[in-house]
């Protein structure tokens, strides 16, 4: 099974086991990570499952979506590597990944 490290902002690691086709906000949510609210429940229209990719790991990843650009573009804490972990499906090509939490979701 592939794995994410989400790293909370404290620095707290949580390193989870999570299964091809679940989002990235599927899993951290089915381990309880804290600092994903998913208010929305995946449906990108709220941005409380932002998340800052790893540089290593943001070019393995799809574009961002207009869809998904918009819901970031909400939140004033935006970085280049923010993404919305409901739209980040996991496979083999980033298992592995390091997720960085943002302190606050909006």
């Amino acid at each position: 099974m592939p794995r994410v490290k989400f790293i909370e902002h404290n620095g707290t690691e949580h390193d989870v086991e999570g299964d091809i086709g679940d989002s990235l906000m599927v899993i951290a949510l089915n381990h309880l990570v804290p600092g994903i609210d998913a208010d929305c429940g995946g449906e990108c229209s709220c941005a409380t499952c932002h998340v800052i990719v790893n540089d290593a790991w943001a070019g393995k990843l799809a574009e961002v979506s207009e869809a998904e650009n918009s819901m970031l573009d909400l939140n004033p804490d935006r970085e280049t590597n923010s993404r919305l972990s409901c739209q980040i499906p996991m496979s083999e090509d980033i298992d592995g990944i390091t997720i960085l939490l943002p302190e606050f979701q909006y």
